[in-house]
């Protein structure tokens, strides 16, 4: 079984500041470097990284080529990823000394995908296949559609998140992934609890407080690991991408949440979003040292 994964591809432009910059505030970088990103591109390493097999549905403008050669060298099959005559989308990133992050996107490529792109990518998907998400490119709806038409699930995070958008996302999703934050919003927008939103699975994340699955009447919970974290950009990526490539691969759903939740653990102590993504040896390694 696959991992089809409708995501954006970014240059991610980070700059390091002694603090998020107030309204206003012209303030001094200490470091700056680019790198590969977007949520989606971010969210099929993880994948790729945990073992599972991913399909990259996206694009790209004529500046991007090293960013689909490093996801290649990643393990994500980047056949569907095209090249097209729009820039990259590319973020700015601000992070603090805390770790926390302030984060700027220009969707560019990103959201000039067309039909085509996605009917050619999911020809051979079927059921038993997954298609992730996100809300950083178009056709969300349209693919989910064409998804549930072949039998194939859905996976949809809702971020950047978009009350409207991710409204309209709900009856073609079987798995809503949010954090706390966009959990409440979407719930008040709703006017229904965390808890009866109308998706057979929700994921919530936490942050430092760990991650909650509900299934019907059925609540799976883990804790977070406790590290000292450099950057928490691409935290939920890697955790979603882990949890989503565990599950295909057989693991039960409080091993595959216990295995995302040690990923992200590690990926935000290390510096940037993509390059920070350990592989499933690094993580087993990890677990075993937790045990121990």
């Amino acid at each position: 079984m696959a991992i089809y994964n409708l995501g954006s591809v970014n240059i991610d432009h980070v700059y390091r500041v002694p603090h998020l910059p107030e309204p206003g505030e012209t303030l001094a970088s200490t470091s700056f470097n680019s790198g590969l990103g977007g949520k989606g591109a971010n969210q099929s390493i993880a994948v790729a990284k945990a073992g599972g097999q991913v399909f990259h549905i996206g694009a790209i403008g004529a500046d991007g080529g090293w960013l689909a050669d490093q996801m290649t060298d990643a393990g994500v099959d980047t056949r569907y990823l095209s090249v097209i005559d729009v820039p990259t989308g590319h973020a700015i990133i601000n992070v603090d000394d805390a770790a926390e992050n302030v984060i700027v996107l220009f969707t560019g490529a990103n959201r000039a995908l067309i039909e085509e792109m996605v009917n050619e990518a999911l020809t051979d998907a079927g059921a038993g296949d997954w298609l992730l998400l996100q809300n950083e490119t178009n056709l969300g709806v349209y693919a989910a559609k064409a998804a549930k038409a072949k039998g194939m699930r859905v996976a949809y995070a809702a971020a950047p998140f978009d009350a409207e958008v991710a409204a309209a996302m709900l009856p073609v999703t079987d798995l809503l992934v949010v954090n706390d934050i966009e959990a409440a919003q979407l719930s008040k927008a709703l006017g229904v609890a965390a808890t009866g939103l109308p998706v057979a699975q929700v994921l919530i994340t936490r942050g430092a407080d760990g991650a909650t699955l509900q299934s019907g009447e059925e609540v799976i919970s883990v804790d977070a690991f406790k590290v000292d974290p450099v950057d928490t950009t691409g935290a939920g990526d890697t955790f979603l991408g882990y949890f989503l490539a565990a599950l295909n691969l057989g693991r039960s759903a409080k091993d595959a949440l216990t295995f995302a939740s040690a990923a992200s653990a590690i990926q935000v102590t290390k510096e940037g979003a993509a390059a920070a993504i350990p592989r499933a040896d690094e993580v087993e390694a990890f677990l075993e040292g937790c045990i121990e």
